[in-house]
């Protein structure tokens, strides 16, 4: 549970930090200046779209928060029984982080509009991630071949349910970059180009950290550090 309140704790001083920077508390009618200057400030002006996925992210965070603390909390009944995460987990992380940093190159191609790296950034970005979704398939198959099913086992329905849940949301993610990517190969708004392509960013940034915690869980390296917490505490 220390863990999770941790996790969550981040989530939202990070959400509450983003957003104070948007100058979403302003008053405009107190603020001195020529007209139709905007005076200058650290804040930066924030598109409805980034607005709205800084919401998602934090209710997505939310959610993944309460998977972890059921997650722990199920753990101690006696008929848990632990699963061994299959190797595979770890050449899927590698694809993830793959996929993270070829968008942060994408983002950074997108701000320079360099479009020619940009588009190469986000097919990498994508290929990278369709071997992660395959690579969580074949974990899948390894764990079914070996007589875990989604009702075998409370650990093994933990299993299906928070990878599934963070595949589905990559392959949501996947539906966006594909048309960010279509639109890098047109000739178009750079500027709704951008946009697009740190959205995409960000979101795969975020779902990375989302799955460092889901393998840090599955792996126990996240009970040990409960357990240090639970001293601490103590």
């Amino acid at each position: 549970m220390s863990a999770v309140l941790l996790f969550l704790a981040v989530v939202f001083s990070v959400g509450g930090w983003w957003l104070a920077r948007q100058r979403l508390m302003s008053k405009p009618w107190l603020e001195t200046g020529l007209a139709g200057i905007t005076p200058r400030t650290e804040a930066v002006r924030l598109p409805a779209a980034k607005l709205g996925l800084g919401v998602f992210l934090v209710v997505v965070g939310a959610l993944f928060a309460l998977f972890f603390s059921a997650y722990f909390m199920r753990m101690e009944l006696p008929d848990w029984r632990t699963l061994a995460m299959p190797h595979i987990l770890w050449l899927n992380t590698a694809m993830l982080v793959l996929g993270s940093a070829a968008m942060q190159c994408a983002a950074v191609d997108a701000r320079r509009d360099r479009r020619p790296a940009l588009r190469y950034d986000l097919i990498a970005a994508g290929v990278a991630t369709l071997f992660f979704l395959v690579g969580q398939a074949l974990a899948w198959q390894n764990i079914a071949a070996q007589g875990y099913f989604a009702t075998s086992n409370p650990a093994s329905g933990f299993f299906y349910l928070i990878t599934g849940v963070h595949g589905l949301h990559m392959a949501g993610g996947l539906v966006a970059l594909g048309r960010t990517t279509i639109h890098a190969w047109r000739s178009g708004d750079s500027d709704r180009l951008r946009t697009g392509t740190e959205l995409c960013a960000i979101y795969w940034h975020f779902m990375l950290l989302v799955w460092l915690l889901i393998v840090a869980l599955l792996s126990g390296w996240m009970n040990a550090f409960a357990d240090i917490c639970r001293q601490l505490i103590a």
